[in-house]
Order: C-alpha cells, then sequence, then structure tokens
C-alpha cells in the first residue's frame, strides 16, 4: 500500500486530510507540531527514516500575515527556510514533495485569476517567506508538487468562517472588507487536491511543478460572510447585517492583495481533482459546525481573537 507522510496534522488542511485519509483507507502517516520541528535537520530526517513514505505532504506554515510582521525571523525559518530542508531530505531519500502554498505570494493587482506562469510579488512578510519557501523547495528537489491555495475555512482550526458565525452570533451588525475578491477554498476539497496529487507523485504519475488550485467561483470578504450569515439564519434565527466596507477603512498591519482570484484548470486537468462551488461548501460547514452544538456554547465554534470589523487575514494555524 502506498504510504504518505504528512506534516502539519493539526492545523485545519492537516485534520481535514487526516480524516479524508481514513475514510479512504489511505496509508497516513500525520505528524503536527508537537511531534516534530519541520525546521530541525535531524528530526525531519529521522521522520523519513521511520516512516518510509512514498511522498510526503507539508500542511505546515507560519500564517499569522500581521504578526509576521514583527516576527520576520519566525516567519521565514517556518515558511522558507523548512520547506527548503524538507525538500532536500526528500531528494536524498527520493521522496516526491507536495508543499503548500498561497495566494499572498501575488500583490493582487492583476485583473483576472491569477495562473501558475503569473510573476510572484508578495506585499508583506508571510508573502515574501512563502515565496521563499517555493523558491527553496524548487532548488532542493525537482520531484515536488507546489499547490498554491487561498482562503482556507473548514470545521477545524480557526478561520474566517468560524469568526463569521462567532460574530453573527453576538452582534447587529458585521463590518466586512468588500473590495478583495478571491475563492474561498474548503479544507474538504483541498484535502482530496494534496492527498491527489501526493498519491499521483508516489506513482510516478505526477507532472512535477507549480499548480493553483482554490475553491470554485468568486467573491468578496463582504459575499463569503454573507453567505454564511445566510447558511446559519435557519439554525440560528439570527441575521445581523453585513455591511462593506473598503480596505482603507480596516487598516491591517499587512497589506493584502486586492485580488486573490486562482485559476485552478491546471491542477484539474493534470490530477483530475475540482473544488466545489464555494457557496455550496460553505453552507456544508456552517451545517457541519451548527450540528455539532447541542449546547448553548453552540454558536461558539474553536475561536480566533476577532476585532470590531471583520478582519480576512488567515490565523495563525499549522497550514497555510
Amino acid at each position: 500500500m502506498t504510504r504518505i507522510l504528512l506534516f502539519g496534522a493539526g492545523g485545519q488542511l492537516g485534520r481535514e486530510t487526516v480524516a479524508l485519509a481514513g475514510e479512504r483507507g489511505i496509508d497516513l502517516v500525520a505528524l503536527g507540531h508537537a511531534d516534530l520541528d519541520i525546521s530541525d535537520p535531524v528530526a525531519v530526517a529521522r521522520a523519513l527514516e521511520a516512516a518510509r513514505p512514498d511522498a510526503l505532504i507539508n500542511a505546515a506554515a507560519y500564517t499569522a500575515v500581521d504578526k509576521a510582521e514583527k516576527e520576520p525571523g519566525l516567519a521565514a525559518r517556518i515558511n522558507a527556510f523548512a520547506p527548503g530542508l524538507i525538500a532536500e531530505r526528500c531528494a536524498r531519500y527520493r521522496t516526491p514533495f507536495v508543499h503548500v502554498s498561497t495566494d499572498y505570494v501575488f500583490d493582487g493587482t492583476k485583473q483576472g485569476a491569477y495562473v501558475e506562469a503569473d510573476p510572484v510579488a508578495p506585499l508583506g512578510v508571510y508573502g515574501r517567506t512563502k515565496a521563499a519557501g517555493e523558491a527553496a523547495v524548487r532548488a532542493a528537489h525537482e520531484r515536488h508538487v507546489i499547490v498554491r491555495t487561498s482562503w482556507v475555512y473548514g470545521v477545524h482550526g480557526n478561520n474566517f468562517l468560524k469568526t463569521m458565525l462567532r460574530l453573527a452570533g453576538e452582534r447587529d451588525q458585521l463590518r466586512v472588507v468588500a473590495d478583495q475578491r478571491g475563492c474561498p477554498t474548503a479544507t474538504r476539497d483541498l484535502a482530496e487536491a494534496v492527498l491527489a496529487a501526493a498519491l499521483a507523485a508516489a506513482k510516478g504519475d505526477a507532472r512535477w511543478g507549480t499548480y493553483h488550485f482554490a475553491g470554485s467561483g468568486v467573491t468578496t470578504w463582504h459575499g463569503f460572510a454573507g453567505a454564511i450569515v445566510a447558511a446559519a439564519e435557519p439554525h440560528t434565527g439570527r441575521k445581523p447585517e453585513v455591511a462593506p466596507i473598503t480596505t482603507a477603512d480596516y487598516p491591517t498591519p499587512a497589506s493584502r492583495p486586492k485580488n486573490s482570484e486562482l485559476a485552478s484548470d491546471l491542477f484539474e486537468r493534470t490530477f483530475g481533482v475540482r473544488a466545489a462551488p464555494w457557496e455550496q461548501r460553505a453552507r456544508e460547514v456552517v451545517e457541519a459546525l451548527l450540528a455539532k452544538v447541542s449546547e448553548p456554547e453552540a454558536s461558539k465554534p474553536e475561536q480566533a481573537p476577532a476585532p470590531p470589523s471583520a478582519s480576512p487575514a488567515p490565523q495563525s494555524e499549522e497550514a497555510s
């Protein structure tokens, strides 16, 4: 049986990948932050030696976008140095490597969807470290698949959807940025994608290189929030106003790309996986979260500290 080694098992993507692999009967060895320091060469080598995987997925990352502006060294160690180190160790063992990256490698000034060949131009520390990590992977190991994604959310961890659910239970108005657009990506779809890439790579069927994979369809943070509130209303009886604001109305330490739309056609042609429409997946995640709660605390799933206006920044997770 093909064996996959996963780094970043404690993050929202990692936990979804573990669950999906279990459903599919995939032999997955999952290691989280408590199990492994991905920037430690000895620890990475030992993990590879112990698991002897046919492919490795790295879903670990430093994703606290604003905090990264004050912690550039830590962000660089996790997002830039560690992926290069893992790729180099994978090359020694001839193990194919699947690495998850981000839309933040782009500056968001393009009018249409970003394709893989578009030049990177990150705006902040987070994007720069992720772009550096991509470059390090390419330099260290030919047999790699880099998967860029965007606006990740799901039932696990801290993310925008869960923050909106919490705020919708507490406030009568949500003020959300309406001049940034992108493709919300459910962890369920992203887990399907990285596992498909890893299995193809393990069999030698992968076309090495960089790919985009994101939810089908485009919206703004404001549109995403409105869909979340609408999906929750039948369960909660609450429908707070979702008011649009501009990026200038909600200044943050790190600049965000205005356009994070990713074209995922190349990934679909190569690996046969396409994400479901983002509206469908958002409804499913909202229903799954609200169905879990049978007590009054139900409207408060795992949460990240939320500002007065809803920030679109990824929270600190083990997955980008």
